[in-house]
């Protein structure tokens, strides 16, 4: 039996910190990880992903070189061996960073293996059991795999999966139009593949307002991505090399045929092979671990952070989960994931970022309220890079004069939000932003001049084509 004073399992986003914290405040610490350093975000989520954004993003320009004046001697060709191993370069290096860190770390030993709770204080891994007070659980999560009839008998690919793919499939079927489906949708196409999206939910990214989501639409069928919404995908089988689709849409059956399937419906937590029940661990009925505002099980001392536990599902969500178990258990702070705003982005071309309440949300609230619009078109430094799809909007309260939420869908979207999003932890009105001088030609200058055109939530016009009501509209 070995002591600790705390143990950490799972390497994501939260657990490496964490360690690294108590470590510092004096604390032994074990750590476990049965697979990869790193988690999910290294290893199969934005450090890969992103990297591919990149080389599809490459691909994408230089087939729109002659739009600048430029031109590219014979045909723009994708080399998937390459693109896969910048990838697997640039993978390598975050994770093989976590991983000496972790094992160089003054006070942590590092266990690699299949941890398993024993009872509420003790982890087993192989022949060895560890024991602590103190358990943290960053165990992620992984792709969901629906119940479609022959699935268990034909090939097909995850978020994981795809990225040991180092071919170009011919033809890509993707099931799920929201975050994972649409980055890989486009990501694949801009690499030369035929791609087509199922979506069973009437329209694309359903959670966001339905301005966004087919402006979304738009965005990838004008580069060809063949999308389906309100289908049903009702059984699937083999088809020479490839596989075969059965769908519903509009009562009408049909079939779709594809070289590759790729699953991209949501994601489920880590957690059913933990044991967690030898240590009473209460989880829900979709097997997330149950935690309160403070990120505490129903165990004492055991805590949950990152995609397991089901609030948040983000990096930066499961960071901020090791920020807030810090603060109070070190720094004597009182956290709570409460205290969290809303934010996150999809990283199409361009992308989205979002922050706080939507325009759907807002009115259901039934919060007097502003909104203001404006198209990507009529943004001078959009304009000069020819990156001129999309759209910003944002919503404050009337009567607090406080920003209720944002959508920036279109270059440096991903960014542009943060000025929003920390207006809105600070507590400040819109008239700070308002009267702030921003630097031109950029693409935040152009804030104070959507917040200048602010309307009743009733009266709000939409953002159109490009246009020139503002004198700073191309200027």
């Amino acid at each position: 039996m070995q002591q600790y004073d705390s143990i950490v399992i799972g390497t994501g986003q939260s657990g490496p910190s964490l360690a690294r914290r108590l470590t510092d405040a004096g604390h032994t610490v074990a750590v476990i990880e049965r697979k990869f350093f790193g988690g999910t975000c290294v290893n199969t989520g934005c450090t890969p992903t992103k990297t591919l954004v990149a080389s599809a993003y490459a691909a994408h320009l230089a087939r729109r070189a002659t739009e600048f004046g430029v031109t590219i001697p014979g045909q723009i060709a994708v080399d998937m061996k390459a693109v896969k191993a910048r990838k697997d370069y640039v993978l390598g290096l975050s994770r093989n960073g976590v991983e000496q860190s972790l094992k160089n770390l003054k006070g942590c030993t590092v266990y690699q293996g299949h941890g398993r709770f024993t009872g509420p204080k003790s982890v087993a891994i192989g022949d060895q059991t560890l024991e602590a007070d103190q358990i943290f659980i960053n165990v992620g999560g992984r792709a969901l795999v629906p119940p479609i009839e022959g699935l268990d008998r034909v090939d097909y690919l995850t978020n994981s999966s795809m990225l040991d793919v180092d071919e170009l499939p011919p033809h890509l079927v993707i099931l799920g139009g929201s975050y994972i489906g649409l980055e890989l949708a486009q990501i694949y196409r801009r690499f030369g593949s035929e791609v087509t999206v199922i979506e069973l939910a009437p329209r694309l990214i359903a959670r966001e307002d339905e301005d966004v989501s087919l402006a979304v639409a738009d965005i990838l069928r004008g580069e060809g991505i063949d999308i389906r919404v309100d289908t049903k995908v009702v059984g699937v089988a083999r088809h020479g090399n490839g596989v075969a689709v059965d769908i519903i849409h509009d009562g009408v059956h049909s079939q779709i045929v594809g070289s590759h399937l790729l699953l991209a419906i949501g994601r489920r937590p880590n957690t059913d092979d933990l044991g967690l029940d030898m240590a009473g661990i209460v989880v829900d009925e979709r097997g997330f671990i149950k935690v309160d505002d403070k990120l505490c099980t129903n165990v004492s001392g055991v805590w949950a952070m990152g995609d397991c536990n089901g609030r948040g599902a983000f990096t930066h969500t499961s960071y901020n989960d090791f920020e807030i178990i810090a603060a109070n258990i070190l720094d004597q702070g009182d956290r709570g994931v409460s205290d969290r705003i809303t934010a996150y982005a999809l990283y199409t071309d361009p992308p989205l970022g979002r922050v706080g309440m939507t325009e759907a949300e807002v009115r259901r609230s039934g919060k007097p309220a502003l909104m203001a619009t404006l198209a990507m078109a009529n943004v001078s430094r959009a304009f000069e890079k020819g990156e001129t799809l999309g759209f910003m909007k944002i919503l404050v309260d009337k009567e607090t004069k406080k920003f209720l939420g944002a959508s920036f869908l279109g270059l440096s979207g991903d960014e542009l939000v943060h000025s929003i999003l920390d207006l809105i932890y600070a507590g400040a009105p819109y008239t700070v932003l308002q009267k702030a001088v921003h630097i031109h030609p950029t693409v935040s200058e152009f804030i104070p001049v959507l917040i200048g055109n602010l309307k009743e939530l009733t009266d709000a016009i939409r953002a159109g084509p490009a246009n020139s009501d503002s004198d700073r509209a191309r200027a």
